[in-house]
């Protein structure tokens, strides 16, 4: 008991540093080799800092950037069906990790190099890896009832890695009448005001349940509609003030934003992409004024987002590659990996990003 209150001092402590709770905890730009720690940009002359519109301090800001690398955690029902994208209709008990391990996922990232983590709390399929008090469809009523979400937090708290949760907008069991994106009518999807309620009361559980949380990965944003989602991000934000907002802008290399898609957010989403050669522009002009927005490549370890069978890890070389580039073009790496179907992240993608670490001196 005592170890486990030295433990939580020293997590809060390191929460404090940073402002989540605050957000840094304790993490710097020593902790990666010195060629990948990237030194955060932006000023407009040494004696006078360029200090920006956006809600987050630059210091807040470039904290969370010194952290570097960090894990995605693609987990749930689509493992299960062997689906990326499910049509939202098996049912819960689909949902059935034998071995389910949540600290060995945390143990593994942090042996890995990796500073933080983020778990896909609800995806396409919509199935919730909390107990939601908002429907039927989450682990509660599933074979195995672990509250994923609960057990990634205190897992991170006891290895020292931050924690940051997934939600997708994207819901097909979940529709309230909305069009989703299913037939990949992407200009036709969208979302009604009851889903929203919906998604603001489980946004609202994940933000209120589980203690300080240092990023909020919003999935497919543009389905929201703008007013929805600059109130989603005004109410992420009076939750959890400190916490780093991800509107997820797709598939691209950052150098092109999408307002009317993914705005307003704290970061620029780089998926399946590296930033461009000349590296990640950090200050941008939108709508008139001047913001400060780090950026995140997203790519998986393997092919697929999803763990699937014979979805082997990439090379040792492409995946140096992936994190040295990131980081020396200017972005932070979330390199995705998902646990298999038993609940525990495979030998091989253990073993790689083991060797990865070795090869990129972290």
């Amino acid at each position: 008991m005592r170890k486990s209150r030295c433990a939580r001092r020293a997590f809060i402590q390191r929460l404090s540093a940073m402002g989540i709770g605050s957000m840094a905890m304790g993490f710097s730009g020593a902790l990666l080799s010195p060629r990948l720690a990237a030194s955060p940009r932006g000023a407009t002359g040494a004696s006078q800092p360029e200090i920006g519109a956006q809600r987050l301090s630059l210091a807040k800001l470039q904290a969370w950037e010194a952290l570097g690398y960090g894990v995605f955690l693609h987990f749930g029902m689509s493992a299960f069906v062997g689906q990326e994208l499910p049509d939202g209709k098996a049912p819960a008990s689909t949902y059935n990790p034998a071995k389910l391990d949540v600290d060995q996922w945390v143990q593994i990232a942090r042996d890995a190099g990796m500073k933080y983590v983020v778990l896909t709390a609800k995806h396409v399929a919509g199935h919730c890896l909390w107990p939601s008090r908002h429907t039927d469809y989450t682990v509660a009523n599933s074979g195995n009832k672990t509250d994923v979400v609960g057990a990634l937090v205190k897992a991170c708290e006891r290895r020292g890695v931050l924690p940051g949760l997934y939600y997708c907008s994207w819901d097909n069991h979940h529709l309230f009448g909305s069009l989703t994106p299913r037939l990949r009518k992407w200009e036709k999807a969208f979302t009604t005001s009851l889903y929203q309620d919906f998604q603001t009361a489980q946004v609202t559980e994940l933000l209120t349940n589980y203690g300080p949380i240092a990023e909020m990965w919003i999935d497919i944003p543009g389905v929201l509609g703008r007013g929805y989602r600059t109130f989603l991000y005004q109410h992420i934000a009076s939750l959890q003030p400190d916490c780093v907002i991800m509107m997820n802008s797709g598939i691209s290399d950052g150098s092109n934003y999408n307002v009317s898609y993914a705005w307003p957010s704290d970061l620029i989403a780089i998926e399946r992409n590296l930033p461009p050669a000349t590296g990640h522009v950090r200050w941008r002009t939108i709508e008139g004024k001047r913001y400060y927005l780090p950026g995140e490549v997203s790519d998986p370890i393997g092919k697929e987002w999803f763990y699937a069978e014979g979805d082997h890890p990439r090379p040792d070389g492409q995946l140096l590659t992936l994190l040295t580039e990131t980081r020396r073009r200017g972005a932070n790496l979330l390199l995705d990996v998902g646990p298999n179907k038993h609940g525990l992240i495979s030998d091989e993608y253990r073993d790689a990003l083991m060797r990865l670490r070795k090869s990129a001196g972290l």
